[in-house]
């Protein structure tokens, strides 16, 4: 039964492939159509060429029979053999230059399609284990499916041939096709049992092997290597993986050993069928019931059609497991977001009235048993600069992501201007917002690109580039540099300079002047500064953004009081609310957090 059930997921799998085609044909029609002309044609070469090889087998042994002299039609099926072999050439290079490119440019677009669509996910299904495994499954199919697309398609070009030399083997003698059939589908049957094999073990082990290329990456980069250096991890790492390949080998060896096993056996038996049927005609030979160059020609044609239905058959096991791997790539595809603009996609006013409006704003992160933030209500005003403080886990995070509209919240609403956030277009109201967060990404790139992320499309606006530079006081970073905005940032690639973690959060700052923001938000993104460096970057911030709102994350007190108001939050609740001063005055929490930080810099 459950053999069954094996061969049908694989034929069910054949399901995808229509859809498959139909991206290759997107990806270059004239590309697709010209590989599929050259295959209609090369697949009627070789009973041309078997017939051909019959003429002439029987013309040379008639002419030493007749001791005839005229050779005319000798030599004519010799050149007709001769134009076949050399248009047979042409042809197959024409094929596989055709199979490459379109691969490659069918790899690009898959590619392509796979990061636009990862863009419009939400920010959770990233945290989530199991999207990882859906992810990592389908980046690995931008590559392969490109063997996938030759093999269909000489699965299409093999079958038509074999309909051609069948027709010849019926015409002489049908009970060889039924020969044929016992020596193959043995052999197709065990291929299709041991592909499915290999395709559920590689499947239910997609955590362990995301975490071996985890581990082969962080046992070997840049980014970790003092970290393995200097805490001696280069044997842990390495014992880890070793572990975990070891016991995939020993799985996937169990697998290989029966396949090979089984796999010779049934091949045994069509051997046998084959010598079978060759017997068969070489005492039809022999009898004079038909000529040699007949004996060639079927001989010939029963060995290239049981080569062919091998590769068929077999070919068919590799198709339907590459269609079931086909199906990870449109099962990540199916994925859709659940954070989206509705129906009105209302416009972000411009400018901001009134401001954002908490109310009993709860979120619970997905299978988290604790509210990360709980009953939150609060108003930031139009123009504000708002201090979060609390310690590590309060929700201060949480709750930017959720201003951002990364997050949606679990209970409660976010008004702007008092209405839904879920009632604005969503890229509008992320264009409206800029925000750098503590973790930000230190992009291997020019030092303009990496300053132009925070506004893409101004990617060619180098004014503005420099004016955001002269801002966050990157400018004073890039003046070192020899190849000043040009400069190549990082160690990965050549010529690339690697910098300092105070300078790199200069570049980073520099992204948030590169949008015209209503909406600031500076989520610890100042925490490799001095506390007088981070004051002089918040006092400029503070002095640059007059007018707009702003959302600012630190844990130095001499820096959130520059804030007009500071919310206190702890345990995802607020806890105390007011100006610097109102909040000392209260006596509360924060005044003595304040107290006890001042009391370290004494």
């Amino acid at each position: 039964m459950k053999e069954n059930n094996n061969i049908r997921e694989q034929f069910s799998a054949l399901r995808n492939l229509p859809r498959f085609f139909g991206l290759i044909w997107r990806t270059s029609p004239h590309m697709t159509l010209g590989n599929a002309g050259l295959r209609l044609v090369k697949s009627a070469i070789p009973l041309a060429t078997l017939y051909i090889g019959k003429e002439i087998i029987d013309e040379v042994i008639r002419l030493i029979d007749t001791g005839e002299a005229d050779r005319q039609y000798l030599w004519l099926m010799v050149g007709a053999e001769f134009a076949l072999a050399i248009a047979s050439d042409l042809i197959n290079r024409g094929i596989t230059l055709l199979d490459s490119l379109l691969g490659d440019l069918f790899a690009n677009r898959t590619s392509v399609d796979l990061i636009r669509h990862a863009a419009t996910l939400d920010l959770y299904q990233f945290e989530d284990p199991t999207f990882y495994d859906k992810l990592e499954r389908a980046r690995r199919q931008t590559n392969g499916r490109t063997v996938l697309m030759s093999q269909v398609l000489s699965q299409f070009q093999d079958t038509i041939t074999l309909l051609f030399l069948g027709a010849g083997l019926v015409a002489f003698n049908p009970w060889l096709i039924l020969i044929l059939l016992v020596a193959v589908i043995p052999s197709f049957l065990g291929e299709t049992h041991f592909n499915q094999r290999s395709y559920s073990l590689t499947r239910s082990w997609t955590p362990e092997r995301r975490e071996l290329d985890y581990l082969r990456y962080i046992g070997a980069s840049d980014t970790t290597a003092k970290e393995v250096k200097i805490f001696n991890l280069a044997d842990f790492l390495a014992n880890r993986f070793e572990r975990i390949s070891t016991r995939y080998y020993h799985a996937n060896r169990k697998i290989a050993q029966k396949r090979a096993w089984w796999g010779g056996l049934l091949s045994a038996i069509g051997t046998l069928s084959y010598y079978g049927a060759y017997v068969f005609i070489i005492l039809q030979t022999v009898g004079g019931l038909i000529t040699v160059g007949t004996l060639t020609f079927l001989a010939g044609s029963f060995s290239r059609m049981r080569g062919m239905l091998q590769a068929i058959m077999s070919r068919f096991s590799s198709i339907a497991e590459g269609a079931l791997y086909l199906q990870d790539l449109f099962d990540f595809f199916a994925i859709k977001p659940q954070i989206q603009s509705n129906g009105q996609r209302r416009a972000v006013p411009r400018p901001i009235r009134e401001g954002f409006t908490f109310e009993n704003v709860s979120f619970k992160y997905l299978d988290a048993e604790r509210w990360a933030i709980r009953n939150l209500s609060f108003h930031l005003r139009a123009g504000e600069k708002l201090a979060l403080v609390g310690e590590n886990g309060a929700g201060k995070t949480t709750l930017v992501k959720l201003l951002a509209r990364l997050y949606e919240p679990t209970e409660g609403r976010i008004l702007l201007d008092g209405v839904d956030l879920r009632e604005y277009d969503l890229k509008d109201l992320r264009d409206a917002i800029g925000v750098i967060f503590q973790d930000y990404q230190r992009f291997q790139m020019p030092v303009s690109d990496n300053i132009a992320v925070g506004n893409i499309h101004e990617r060619e606006n180098d004014p503005l580039i420099r004016e955001s530079a002269h801002k966050s006081l990157a400018d004073t970073v890039v003046e070192l540099l020899p190849d000043g905005y040009d400069q190549m940032l990082g160690k990965r690639f050549a010529e690339g300079v690697e910098l300092s973690g105070g300078q790199w959060q200069k570049i980073a700052l520099a992204r948030a002047y590169m949008r015209d923001a209503q909406l600031l938000i500076l989520d610890e993104p100042t925490s490799a500064l001095d506390a007088r460096a981070e004051h002089e970057v918040f006092q400029r911030f503070s002095e640059l953004i007059e007018g707009k709102s702003a959302v600012l994350i630190s844990h130095r007190f001499s820096t959130v009081r520059m804030a007009d108001r500071i919310l206190f939050l702890e345990n995802g609740q607020l806890l105390e609310l007011g100006s610097h001063d109102e909040l000392l005055a209260q006596e509360g929490k924060y005044a003595e957090l304040f107290s006890l930080q001042a009391e370290g810099y004494k």
